[in-house]
């Protein structure tokens, strides 16, 4: 897929710096970026939904606990 993106030439230069900078291309750098924009987001929806969840049920466990239960220790 190809995907066209405006920017005007300050914005391009820094772009084409940044990736040389880097060792990359310009395409892979925009792709990578795009990619962890969206990685950072669902990270963060899910860390609302647990902390969502805990506010509703604030049960903790020790690391012992843990342990246990994942029966690494008897």
């Amino acid at each position: 897929m190809t995907i066209s993106v405006r920017l005007n030439d300050a914005d391009t230069e820094l772009i084409k710096e940044y990736a040389e900078l880097n060792h990359m291309s310009v395409s892979e750098l925009v792709r990578q970026s795009v990619l962890e924009k969206i990685e950072e987001e669902l990270d963060l929806a899910l860390y609302y939904e647990a902390k969502a969840e805990h506010e509703k049920n604030p049960v903790t466990h020790s690391h012992q606990e843990v342990k246990k239960m994942l029966g690494f220790e008897p």
